[in-house]
């Protein structure tokens, strides 16, 4: 019993001491009431001894605290924009600065003669090679950031010193020069491709599209010029298959494009018109199939909006490029053009519906809309007056159409743009010159635009959703003003030839034709008072068989405007025959209504009626 007792005592002490560990550790590692958590009390009463057991070697498992490397790792902040400007901008700053010194003495010792032209020249290569060598030990170090400036440090000193020898000094002939600058763009990009560098990639593109800038002599030298940039843009291509560096894109988009613009702005002549109007096209193809080939990081969609950004950019640089250099050529080859154009979009959409990446379909979305948008441009282009308005008119019926078949809900909503399109210029911009009535051509192009809406109406009833319901009733309210609008301006133009008819009604005057024209004017109000009357009649009672709220509130406000005319314009304008005749006409029609209101035919009054009503709303 006594072994018993003395073991029991040494495990006391045992557990004493552990406890008193593990509570020095927590206070070293911030985890306060620990102990008093998980280890028993050593100051209760000793127990009465139990009976004898097998003693065993089994200890009280006790759960250990928090390693003090993973509480610190996990109290470690992000990088905070403290950390930034101190990591990544002074690091910068710094080398700007003693770049700017080491400027400075060279040119100090440049301006005394110190060194000769090719001791300058050497000075800077090996000044370049040697920061670019230097920086792999900040690397191997785990300073990236320091050791990729550095690297662009060092090969923008090997550009400007190549520049240097070929411009400035004249050591080396031009071939070599620009054959020593691909050279130094291309081992930067294989040296970001081994170190998987986007930033390295950047620097060595910069420099390519830099290389004709720094080796230019003023002279023409288009083909060689744009063979470069081809190749360097189809490199970038290249580079973002494999590696998803997408903003890269950016780069060799704009570097290529600057290139372009700097050179059309000086040397293009429309004999050159072949070669350019090639590569443009050419610069065009590249970077229309980008979207469809580069790289995106696993997991993630780096950039999603930048493949529809570049797309819908080069599409209209290239459009533009095109018609600045087609359209003072040929017009209808440019209206072909732009159709051609439209049809490649349409390809590319068909290429992009096959894909399943996430930013698939708004791609596809984005170059069928491009394609309609062509499409618009296109027929303003090959048309003129208000055969403008009808090529709309009929591009919107047939997206229309094709877009019922296809069950294409953007499309038709395209379809729903061309169509604005078309009736805004009809009623706003296009002028006709009309010699009959009704029959002629701008009553043609208004039953065209009516028949387009109506066809807008029931294909989007047929959808369904909020939104469809809203654009179908929009469409039918848009029937009848246009319907109105077309019926008055036949009215305005018919009276119009009846009071300057014959030849010298503008030159002579006199009572007569002064007596003609006020009697001619009061015909017209007349006929403005019931053609309204008439066509708000048409609207109730297509209201009252449709069982239509909609176009009864058509009719209603129709007839409340018409009330007003009548009771303000007829009465001191018109004369007594007239006069009687439009309240004559108005207060039937008013009373017609009323008493069908008051019959109550279609129940209103009722719950049921009022159902049936929202069925047969439009």
């Amino acid at each position: 019993m006594n072994s018993q007792e003395s073991d029991l005592q040494a495990l006391r002490a045992l557990l004493r001491d552990l406890a008193t560990r593990v509570e020095r550790l927590e206070r070293r590692t911030g985890a306060e009431g620990f102990a008093a958590e998980h280890v028993p009390s050593t100051e209760t009463q000793p127990s009465p001894a139990p009976p004898p057991q097998p003693v065993t070697n089994t200890l009280p498992v006790l759960p250990l605290p928090p390693s003090p490397t993973s509480q610190i790792a996990a109290a470690t902040p992000e990088i905070d924009l403290e950390s930034r400007i101190g990591s990544h901008w002074l690091n910068r700053i710094g080398i700007s600065a003693v770049l700017i010194g080491v400027s400075y003495f060279l040119k100090f010792a440049f301006d005394n003669n110190w060194i000769g032209p090719t001791g300058r020249v050497s000075i800077g290569l090996l000044a370049g090679i040697a920061v670019i060598v230097w920086s792999e030990s900040f690397r191997t170090r785990g300073y990236k950031v320091f050791s990729y400036s550095l690297k662009a440090v060092g090969v923008g000193v090997l550009y400007l010193s190549l520049w240097a020898a070929f411009q400035v000094y004249g050591l080396i002939p031009s071939g070599v020069a620009f054959l020593a600058m691909v050279i130094v763009t291309g081992s930067t990009a294989m040296l970001a491709i081994k170190q998987d560098a986007e930033i390295l990639a950047a620097i060595a593109l910069t420099g390519g599209f830099v290389t004709p800038l720094l080796l230019s002599t003023g002279q023409n030298r288009e083909i060689q010029l744009f063979s470069y940039v081809t190749l360097l843009s189809a490199a970038s291509v290249a580079l973002v298959v494999f590696k998803p560096w997408r903003r890269l894109l950016v780069l060799s988009y704009a570097g290529t494009l600057v290139l372009y613009i700097a050179w059309y702005a000086q040397y293009y002549r429309r004999y050159e018109f072949a070669a350019t109007f090639a590569f443009a096209t050419i610069f065009f193809a590249i970077f229309a199939v980008v979207p469809l080939v580069s790289k995106a990081p696993e997991g993630t969609v780096s950039l999603p909006y930048l493949p529809g950004l570049l797309t819908f950019i080069n599409t209209g640089v290239y459009f533009l490029q095109a018609y600045a250099m087609v359209e003072e050529i040929d017009k209808l080859a440019m209206a072909w053009f732009a159709l051609a154009l439209a049809a490649v979009h349409i390809g590319l959409g068909r290429i992009v519906s096959r894909r399943q990446p996430a930013h698939a379909e708004a791609l596809r979305l984005l170059h069928l809309a491009l394609a309609v948008a062509l499409i618009t441009i296109a027929i303003p282009i090959r048309l003129d007056g208000h055969w403008i308005t009808v090529g709309w008119l009929v591009e919107a019926g047939v997206l229309l159409w094709v877009a019922d078949r296809i069950d294409a809900r953007f499309l038709h909503y395209l379809a729903a743009s061309a169509l604005a399109l078309g009736v805004v210029r009809l009623l706003a911009f296009d002028d006709f010159m009309v010699s009959t009535l009704l029959l002629n051509s701008r009553m043609a192009t208004y039953l065209l635009a009516i028949a387009m809406l109506a066809l807008l109406a029931w294909f989007s009833v047929k959808r369904e959703g909020e939104f469809d319901r809203q654009l179908a009733a929009f469409a039918v309210l848009a029937v009848s003003v246009l319907a109105l609008v077309g019926l008055s301006r036949e009215i305005g133009d018919y009276y119009g030839r009846q009071i300057y008819a014959g030849p010298n009604r503008v030159i002579s005057w006199s009572a007569a034709i002064a007596a003609n024209r006020h009697r001619l004017l009061i015909a017209e109000g007349f006929t403005y008072s019931a053609l309204w009357m008439a066509y708000g009649a048409l609207l109730m009672a297509i209201g009252f068989w449709r069982k239509s709220a909609f176009f009864r509130w058509q009719a209603l406000f129709l007839i409340a405007a018409t009330i007003v005319k009548v009771f303000i314009y007829d009465v001191s304008q018109l004369d007594r025959g007239y006069r009687i005749l439009s309240f004559m006409i108005l207060g039937a029609l008013l009373l017609a209504v009323s008493f069908v209101y008051q019959k109550d035919w279609l129940k209103l009054s009722s719950p049921q009626g009022k159902s049936q009503e929202g069925g047969g709303r439009s």
